[in-house]
């Protein structure tokens, strides 16, 4: 009984430690996501993609605009 206790344990040991690595990652993604947010809101971005049927390259203009900061 005390050998299923412990292995218990340590197997929700390492769910936590599984659990708090994958809060990092998602924090990580969440920070370049922002970070390439705002520049693209400052910025004129230009997307070439070849049409899969044709093959003549379609491009498309994005552009944002940010709101003053105060």
């Amino acid at each position: 009984m005390a050998k299923e206790d412990k292995s218990l344990a340590s197997d929700i040991q390492r769910l936590k430690e599984r659990q708090d690595m994958l809060d990092e990652r998602l924090d990580n993604i969440d920070s370049m996501v922002t970070a390439v947010a705002e520049r693209v809101m400052s910025r004129l971005i230009t997307v070439i993609i070849a049409c899969p049927h044709c093959g003549k390259n379609i491009e498309i203009a994005l552009i944002g605009s940010q709101k003053p900061r105060h």
